[in-house]
């Protein structure tokens, strides 16, 4: 259960003098947004670019907050203001608990740190450029096969959202599974001492961020902090394929697991051959066992998220059967799946992010179905020096795949070019503005058969186009 605010009063370094001080009941849940408070609750503002958190305090406690955790104060708001350089005020305290520090998400890294250290449970941690969602909800389905599991939620992969997960360990929990982002040097590090895991997984070094992080070689060092910061009796599961990842094998004091396609690996695959829409099959080979299976997945790059997840399984002690089970989990595909369209067509939407190394593994799923081969693809972002090259990759690929091509947004007028440099029909190529132009343009063009491939990065909205393509057609 989550810790109780007289715990997190402790955690955070104050003094309590009698037992009838805070409530000693564990809070629901924690959030950082005001409409997110479960009665019970505590509300962690946070300063923000946009608005101010604690300008939400009083919204919190009207959906239930008792406790706040805040680095400003609404004077009108009802309730015990508690300073950790200050004693706690005598008599009866009122609820909500308003805790004044002066750095309320510092505050909040330190109360999951503390509250991760009062588990004796396992943590796996999964980092990389692409693939670390799906790598961490098919590795969850695997350990839930003889373990009680604990995952990040959603995306919660950050100096916020990974806090927030760690402070839902409970008793129950055996292992808990947590992915960790970074759009810098130090983060994984700082996320790491929060967590402190003792398998770290990682899955590629590819160019997602690299407006931000400036090279390869620097995402690649921001990625190797999870390495280093395992224990040197923890496990580094490394992508043996990926000679940057591989790399990181000299910086880590843990063993390390290599795994991929190349049978160099420790554990590698191979006879991989889609099964459409239904998955694909190939066969793992570890040691001097030859083990085919069949996941639900979609694409060939699905492969190197099962052997991630089978790679955990191996070294938690899962036999082969219970790690075959846990990959027939049908939920871990979360970000490309294929649902109707209008038509009779079928719409894969793969519309979560985009980088150049996702969208061609996209497009390499299009090309093993069967149909006409559609593609609406949107502005890559963040990719610095290497924007213009990525976009052009995506285009010649696209030209060798698809039958007919949109390109959504600025940077896609360099995929739309490309595949035109590679010989695609002007007449099969369409350069749009928006999302919906998009699906204007394809409303009455798609047909029984056709299968439509929509993705690109969250700021262009191609989600739009598979909800507006999507179901049975209005009439």
């Amino acid at each position: 259960m989550p810790p109780s605010a007289r715990q997190i009063w402790l955690a955070l370094g104050g003094e309590i003098v009698g037992s009838e001080r805070l409530n000693p009941q564990p809070l629901s849940s924690f959030a950082v947004d005001s409409r997110q408070v479960e009665p019970g609750g505590m509300f962690v503002a946070l300063p923000g670019t946009r608005t101010e958190g604690y300008l939400f305090m009083e919204d919190a406690r009207r959906h239930g907050a008792t406790t706040i955790l805040t680095y400003a104060d609404l004077p009108e708001l009802p309730g015990s203001r508690l300073q950790l350089d200050k004693p706690l005020p005598i008599g009866a305290l009122a609820r909500p608990y308003i805790f004044l520090v002066e750095d309320s998400l510092a505050a909040l890294q330190k109360l999951a740190a503390f509250w991760r250290r009062q588990f004796e449970l396992r943590v796996v941690a999964i980092t990389g450029s692409v693939g670390k969602t799906t790598t961490k909800e098919l590795t969850a389905a695997v350990l839930r096969q003889r373990f009680r599991v604990l995952k990040s939620e959603q995306n919660y992969n950050n100096e916020i959202g990974l806090p927030l997960t760690l402070l839902q360990l409970a008793e129950e929990h055996q292992v808990a599974v947590l992915e960790m982002g970074t759009y810098g040097p130090g983060e994984i590090t700082s996320l790491a001492a929060m967590a402190s895991p003792q398998v770290g997984i990682v899955t590629n070094v590819g160019p997602t961020h690299l407006e931000r992080m400036g090279s390869l070689d620097r995402i690649a060092a921001a990625k190797a902090e999870l390495v280093r910061a395992l224990p040197a009796n923890g496990l580094a599961i490394l992508n043996g394929d990926d000679p940057l990842v591989a790399a990181m094998a000299a910086q880590s004091a843990a063993p390390v697991m290599t795994y991929g396609l190349a049978a160099e690996n420790d554990l590698w695959a191979d006879e991989i051959a889609s099964a459409g829409l239904e998955g694909i099959r190939f066969t793992f080979h570890y040691q001097d066992e030859v083990i085919p299976v069949r996941i639900p997945l979609l694409g060939q790059h699905s492969v190197h998220t099962a052997l991630r997840s089978a790679a955990v399984g191996l070294s938690y002690g899962l036999d082969w059967g219970e790690i075959a089970a846990g990959l027939q989990d049908t939920t871990a595909q979360l970000r490309l799946v294929a649902v109707p369209g209008i038509g009779g067509s079928t719409i894969i939407d793969d519309t979560y992010n985009a980088s150049p190394a996702s969208v061609l593994a996209a497009l390499n799923l299009l090309a093993e179905l069967d149909g006409r081969h559609i593609a609406v693809l949107g502005d890559m972002l963040e990719l610095g020096d290497y924007e213009e090259k990525g976009h052009r990759l995506v285009g010649a690929r696209a030209a060798a795949v698809t039958q007919l091509l949109v390109a959504v947004g600025q940077r896609a007028r360099w995929i739309a070019e490309e595949a035109m440099a590679q010989g695609m029909p002007e007449d099969r190529v369409v350069l749009l503005n928006a999302a919906m132009e998009a699906s204007e343009f394809l409303r009455e063009r798609l047909r029984p058969g056709d299968v439509l491939l929509v993705k690109g990065s969250r700021a262009m909205a191609l989600e739009r186009v598979v909800d507006d393509l999507s179901g049975v057609e209005a009439y």
